[in-house]
């Protein structure tokens, strides 16, 4: 966009729905990642801001409503196999096996995708989580190529303390978002920032920054239209967000969906990442169901870029299974 300190006007085409997972393949492979525990030390060089499509190079946006949701991807990182990690049940793993091999999903020698949101909303510029930052961390040259200063974000929200979601709040010992104010769900704040030993993304991007933080509880409202939604289980105090506009809706799920196939194929799997897998689990279905009901768009940070689409049941012999439906890519 041309103006890179306000959100843009110019909305783009609506898109059709098609079953497009198969297609998916390799690329599409979701795996999991361990929390990072360094904070930010230098941000990748961001490019600069020129004209060209309305999607690109690790950025995608999708018009909402009134809305538009930015997928700002920061890179993927390797992963030598998605078992155990992204279906961790030790009893159902040949079914998983047999999932991945028949929607064609590499189960090997496969990426790690993560995807930041950025929200233009009502006027307001809302990023929800800020990668791994680092070296390895991209969300700032993305950024960039979208047109997006990071000064411009006005608000940041955290949905879980897990490093590849806080490091990149911090770039040399400085917030990279400099105008923004900070939010992050109260339990998952205190749970992380009073262990006797915290680690040092902890240290860096959350007590580092305590006091740029607004600490809200589920439900509040994030900024006017965006709400924080209880989603336990990966983390304690994980909040989702839920973003309306007119009739349209998205569900930002951050962690809380886990894996686009295995969990939403399989009811009752978790990941190797989730503090209490059961009810992980348990509160998988009910945002897969609400998202099914309300006829919402969802993202997902590990989902593979550019993460965006819906949801949908897979009918009644498979009570309790979903099936995620990426959005048909558009360049302009």
């Amino acid at each position: 966009m041309s103006d890179s300190s306000r959100p843009s006007d110019t909305p783009a085409p609506p898109l059709n729905r098609r079953d497009t997972l198969r297609l998916l393949g390799v690329a599409g492979l979701v795996t999991a990642a361990a929390p990072l525990v360094r904070a930010q030390t230098a941000p990748a060089t961001a490019a600069p801001a020129a004209a060209g499509p309305l999607n690109g190079n690790g950025f995608y946006r999708q018009r909402i409503g009134d809305m538009t949701a930015i997928v700002v991807s920061d890179g993927t990182a390797p992963l030598a196999a998605v078992l155990p990690t992204w279906g961790a049940n030790p009893d159902r793993q040949a079914e998983f096996a047999e999932t991945l091999a028949e929607y064609h999903v590499a189960a090997t020698n496969t990426v790690n995708h993560f995807n930041p949101v950025v929200l233009e909303v009502g006027g307001r510029r809302v990023l929800i989580d800020t990668g791994r930052g680092g070296t390895g961390g991209q969300l700032v040259a993305n950024l960039g190529r979208a047109g997006i200063d990071p000064a411009s974000i006005d608000t940041v929200f955290i949905t879980h303390g897990h490093g590849d979601h806080i490091g990149g709040l911090t770039t040399n010992g400085q917030p990279t978002f400099p105008s923004a104010r900070h939010v992050m769900g109260s339990a998952e704040f205190q749970f992380w920032t009073t262990q006797a030993n915290p680690n040092a993304a902890v240290q860096a991007n959350l007590i580092g920054l305590r006091d740029r933080f607004t600490l809200i509880q589920p439900g509040a409202e994030i900024v006017p239209g965006v709400t924080a939604v209880a989603t336990p289980g990966h983390t304690l105090g994980h909040l989702s967000v839920r973003a309306g506009s007119g009739n349209a809706g998205l569900m930002v799920f951050g962690d809380a969906a886990g894996h686009f196939l295995l969990s939403l194929r399989h009811r009752g799997a978790y990941i190797g990442f989730d503090t209490d897998g059961a009810l992980a689990a348990r509160t998988r279905q009910r945002i897969f169901n609400e998202a099914v009901e309300d006829g919402l768009w969802v993202t997902g940070y590990h989902f593979p870029f550019h993460a965006i689409g819906h949801l949908r049941r897979q009918g009644l012999r498979l009570l309790g299974s979903y099936e995620y439906e990426p959005a048909v890519w558009q360049w302009s």
